[in-house]
């Protein structure tokens, strides 16, 4: 038998029964529609999860700090041991070997002005958290900005998309109308560091330094930090402290490394690990994220799937019942000379018919429920945003590329296996005693 006669034989006898391939094909397709919707919903949970991580987006960094080690020292006199503890700083030697590490491309080192910071603009007030770089342009740390140039020179400054929204006026009325957030790029600001001397007596410090650029919001600890050159943090942090800083023994509070590709990132945060230092990066916590939102998927494509399964059963019935039905027709069909091979070709393909159409419908029905789930979850969410702050995610629902191709293909799968039993019985009746069937 050709394949086109084949293929039009069996649309001709599920035409004949359209009611109840019909109403076979329903399980199916309700079936087919829960895996999409279930599967959609846990990837937009997912996609929701990742995009709300803060500096998610540069999966090339690495945050490195001080680690700390356990020591066992032994008591005088006693025998016993206990555990003490001891650090190990980010030195310019440590800085050099974590250089060295293959696949790192650049080390920033970044340490905090140490010391009470108030920053004045004209009659408004702030206060935020100054950062030393050893770059002169914050681009080699991924950051691009909205405003002015990322570049970075002496007596200049570049501020986070958070910090214009922290000024106020402090002596502002009750009824007074909240500050807008000053446009900084191209104008000066006044840092007023504080200290305290032995006596309790209060030393203050004023620099002027211009606002050169404002970068572009990252959700990250960028967003709230001011950035400076770091030989001027450092003298800044020399002046707090009242003698200069030995970075050879106190290291420095952090350092960003950056990697090659976001490939090599886990394997060169490994290395830094057992340096003895802490290292923590974004791509960790993603591939978690990612590991338990792929069990999430598979869990509710299973539940999705015994909706499939019991669809199947009823494809069984029905075949089984068409078997039943037609058992002089198939006699008939051997006799004229098919074999079995042909019938068993035919019941198998109309069990496989009875899958593919309701597996279509499903993943049409699945996927207008993901999109009407996805407005009405958008909507509820933006009025929770509204009213109590907070994010807005960007969809409730994902339905990737994939999903609707493997749920039709699945569901005609099941079909034809579901099929195959009642095929089979089918195939090996003999012409004589299907013939004489009453």
């Amino acid at each position: 038998m050709r394949f086109s006669d084949l293929i039009s034989l069996i649309f001709y006898n599920l035409g004949r029964r359209k009611g109840r391939v019909l109403l076979t094909a329903v399980g199916v397709m309700i079936g087919t529609a829960a895996v999409v919707v279930l599967v959609s919903l846990a990837v937009g949970l997912q996609k929701n999860a990742t995009q709300q991580l803060w500096g998610i987006s540069d999966l090339t960094s690495i945050e490195v700090y001080p680690g700390y080690q356990e020591v066992a020292v032994e008591a005088a006199g006693s025998g016993g041991k206990f555990d003490g503890g001891s650090s190990n700083m980010l030195t310019p030697s440590a800085i050099e070997k974590i250089a060295a590490i293959p696949g790192v491309k650049k080390v920033v080192i970044h340490d905090y002005l140490q010391t009470a910071l108030e920053i004045n603009y004209g009659k408004l007030q702030s206060y935020s958290s100054v950062v030393g770089v050893n770059v002169t342009d914050l681009a080699d740390l991924g950051l691009e900005v909205t405003q002015g140039t990322t570049e970075l020179l002496k007596g200049t400054a570049i501020i986070g998309s958070w910090i214009p929204q922290n000024f106020y006026n402090p002596k502002a009325r009750p009824d007074d109308p909240p500050v807008e957030p000053p446009d900084l790029v191209g104008q000066t600001l006044k840092f007023v560091m504080i200290k305290w001397a032995e006596d309790g007596t209060e030393i203050r410090r004023t620099v002027n330094v211009k606002i050169v650029g404002l970068l572009k919001e990252t959700r990250g600890m960028a967003d709230g930090n001011i950035y400076m050159q770091l030989d001027e943090t450092n003298t800044y942090n020399d002046w707090a402290r009242g003698k200069r800083i030995d970075r050879n023994k106190e290291g420095y509070s952090m350092l960003i490394v950056k990697a090659e590709n976001p490939d090599v990132v886990l394997d060169v945060a490994d290395e830094i690990n057992n340096l003895g230092y802490m290292a923590n990066t974004p791509q960790s916590y993603l591939e978690g994220i990612n590991s338990f939102f792929m069990v999430l998927q598979i869990i509710f494509g299973g539940v999705g799937a015994i909706a499939l399964l019991v669809a199947a059963i009823g494809i069984a019935n029905t075949m089984t019942m068409s078997i039943l039905e037609r058992t002089r027709e198939i006699g008939l069909m051997k006799a004229i000379g098919a074999t079995n091979k042909d019938v068993l070709s035919i019941f198998l393909g109309e069990a496989a018919g009875i899958g593919f159409v309701g597996g279509l419908g499903g993943v049409i029905l699945g996927w207008g429920a993901s999109v009407v789930l996805n407005v009405v979850a958008l909507a509820y969410f933006a009025s929770q945003a509204s009213s109590g702050g907070g994010s807005l995610p960007t969809a409730a629902t994902s339905t990737p590329f994939w999903l609707p191709i493997f749920a039709l293909v699945f569901a005609t799968v099941i079909g034809l296996l579901s099929g195959f039993y009642p095929a089979l019985r089918a195939a090996t009746l003999v012409p004589v005693n299907a013939l004489k069937y009453e």
